[in-house]
C-alpha cells in the first residue's frame, strides 16, 4: 500500500494549523496594498517524512534561501539558493542544488543547477498515451490473483546525473530577451532490483519475481538494445523569452512566452545520432480581484524536428525556467496532475494547464509576510508526434491486445484543487489534488511541493 503521498498531506495540514494558530491578525486592505519591502536574508524550510511499502521510509529536507538585497526589487530577489536532499531506506534518493541570479554577471541572468536521483521504480507506461494499454488489475495485489502481476508492474529504475547552466539577456527593453544554455543528462536504467525491493518484507508482501513491462519492450526489441540502459547526451539550447509578469513567483497579470530549440549533436550523445527538439510555450496571467483572484493559463507543445529521441528522454520537458526536482511528463505534477507520471508519452506531446488562484487570508508572522492560497484547476494534453513501435518480434504467445490498441489517441483530462502558504512571495509550500477524467490515466494524485505550476 502506498502512502507516501497520505503521510505528506497529514504534514501540510499540521503545519498549516501551526501557522493559523500562531499568526497575528489578518493584514488590512490598507496595508495589504502597501509596500511589504523584505531586505537581506529570507530561508524556507521543508521537512520531508514519508513512507513507502515498496520504496522504504523517506527521510530528508529541502531549504530555500532568497537574499533580497536592500529590497528595492521585492519581491524580484537578488540571488536564489535551493537544496534538497532526502533519502529513501531502500536505495532511493534526491540531491539538487539550484542556484538563480541576475546579479551575478552583469546583465545577465545565470541560473546554475546540479541534480542526482536515484529512482527504484520509476513510472513507466508504454508510448504514445492511449496506444499503450494500462491494465490496473496487473499491479493491485488486493484483486484475483489470477490478473495480478506485480504492483511494480509498470515501473524500472533510474539513476539520473543532471546539470545545466542557463544565460538569459535582454534583447530589446525589458520584455524580449534571448536564452543560451547547456544540459548534461547522463541516465542510467535498468529493471527493478527485486531483491532491494523485497528486503525486509514478509513473505506475502514481496513482489513477485516476472519481468516488468520494462522487461517485456527490452526483450521484444520495442525499447531498441542501444537505448535500454540509457546513455549520456549533452543539450545545446538556444531560445526567445517574452516575459510581461509583474511577479515571477505568482503572477498577477501579464504573459510568459518562449521559443527553445534543444540540439543534441551525434558527437554528444554516447549512442552517436544526433536529434533535434522543440518547445513553445505561452502563459498568461487576469487580475480578476486586485491582488487577491486571478485566472492563470498555461499552454505548451514539443516535438521532434530531427532524428529521434533515446525512449529515456521522451519525457524530459524543455522549458526556459524549472525549478522543480523532476520535469518528466506528460502527467505528473509537473504537467498533468492526478494523472500518472509519464503516462502520456511520444516524441512530441501538447498541453495545457488553467487555473483560477485565490489568496484568502493576508498576515504577519514573526515579521514574515504569509498569505494563504487555493486555486482550482483543469489539466489535459495528448501525444502529437508518435513512437515508431516495432512488434515484429512479439513471441505469438503474446496478446498483444493487452499492451497496445490501435483506436487514435484523444486528450488526457484531470481537474483538481490545491492549496498554498507563501512567505515573502517567493517561498510557497503548495499541496495539489488531481483526479482523472478516464480511468485508463490512474485515479488521482496528491503533491506536496514548492512554487505553483507555472
Amino acid at each position: 500500500m502506498l502512502i507516501f503521498r497520505r503521510l505528506g498531506f497529514s504534514l501540510f495540514a499540521l503545519l498549516l494549523m501551526f501557522v493559523k494558530q500562531l499568526s497575528a491578525q489578518p493584514v488590512s486592505d490598507s496595508a495589504k496594498n502597501a509596500s511589504k519591502v523584505k531586505t537581506g536574508w529570507n530561508v524556507g524550510f521543508l521537512p520531508i517524512v514519508a513512507f513507502n511499502s515498496d520504496l522504504g521510509l523517506q527521510y530528508g529536507g529541502l531549504v530555500n534561501l532568497f537574499n533580497y538585497g536592500d529590497g528595492s526589487r521585492y519581491p524580484m530577489y537578488d540571488h536564489q539558493f535551493y537544496g534538497e536532499i532526502s533519502r529513501t531506506t531502500k536505495g532511493g534518493g534526491i540531491n539538487q542544488f539550484f542556484y538563480d541570479s541576475d546579479k551575478l554577471i552583469r546583465k545577465t541572468r545565470f541560473t546554475l543547477e546540479f541534480t542526482y536521483l536515484t529512482e527504484k521504480a520509476l513510472d513507466f507506461y508504454g508510448f504514445n498515451g492511449y496506444q499503450a494499454v494500462y491494465n490496473q488489475q496487473w499491479e493491485d495485489d488486493s484483486r484475483d490473483s489470477l490478473t495480478y502481476k506485480s504492483r511494480l508492474f509498470y515501473r524500472h529504475e533510474r539513476k539520473l546525473f543532471r546539470t545545466s547552466v542557463d544565460f538569459t539577456g535582454k534583447l530589446t527593453g525589458r520584455k524580449l530577451k534571448w536564452q543560451a544554455g547547456f544540459t548534461y543528462l547522463d541516465t542510467k536504467v535498468g529493471p527493478v532490483d527485486l531483491n532491494k525491493l523485497n528486503k525486509g518484507l514478509s513473505k506475502d508482501s514481496k513482489l513477485p519475481d516476472i519481468p516488468g513491462l520494462y522487461d517485456e519492450y527490452v526483450s521484444w526489441g520495442v525499447i531498441k538494445p542501444t537505448d535500454a540502459r540509457g546513455g549520456r547526451n549533452a543539450l545545446l539550447r538556444l531560445g526567445i523569452i517574452f516575459d510581461t509578469r509583474d511577479n515571477e513567483a505568482n503572477p498577477m497579470k501579464g504573459t510568459w512566452s518562449e521559443a527553445i530549440i534543444a540540439v543534441t549533436p551525434a558527437p554528444l550523445s554516447s549512442h552517436q545520432r544526433g536529434f533535434a527538439r522543440f518547445a513553445l510555450i505561452h502563459r498568461q496571467y487576469f487580475t480578476l480581484i486586485k491582488e487577491d483572484l486571478s485566472f492563470a493559463y498555461r499552454i505548451g507543445l514539443q516535438g521532434v524536428i530531427t532524428g529521434e529521441t533515446p525512449f529515456y528522454l521522451l519525457p524530459y520537458m524543455i522549458m526556459s525556467y524549472s525549478r522543480t526536482t523532476t520535469i518528466d511528463g506528460l502527467g505528473g505534477s509537473s504537467t498533468l496532475r492526478g494523472i500518472l507520471r509519464n503516462r502520456d508519452v511520444g516524441q512530441g506531446m501538447a498541453y495545457s494547464n488553467a487555473e483560477f488562484r485565490w489568496k484568502f487570508l493576508h498576515f504577519r508572522l514573526a515579521r514574515q509576510f504569509f498569505y494563504l492560497a487555493l486555486n482550482g484547476f483543469g489539466d489535459v494534453g495528448l501525444v502529437i508526434q508518435k513512437v515508431k513501435v516495432d512488434r515484429s518480434a512479439i513471441p505469438s504467445t503474446v496478446d498483444q491486445s493487452e499492451y497496445f490498441r490501435s483506436t487514435a489517441e484523444s486528450p488526457h483530462l484531470s481537474l483538481g484543487a490545491g492549496f498554498r502558504i507563501a512567505m515573502n512571495q517567493n517561498f510557497i509550500i503548495c499541496c495539489d489534488y488531481g483526479h482523472v477524467a478516464d480511468k485508463r490515466d490512474g485515479k488521482s494524485g496528491v503533491y506536496i511541493g514548492l512554487g505553483y505550476l507555472f
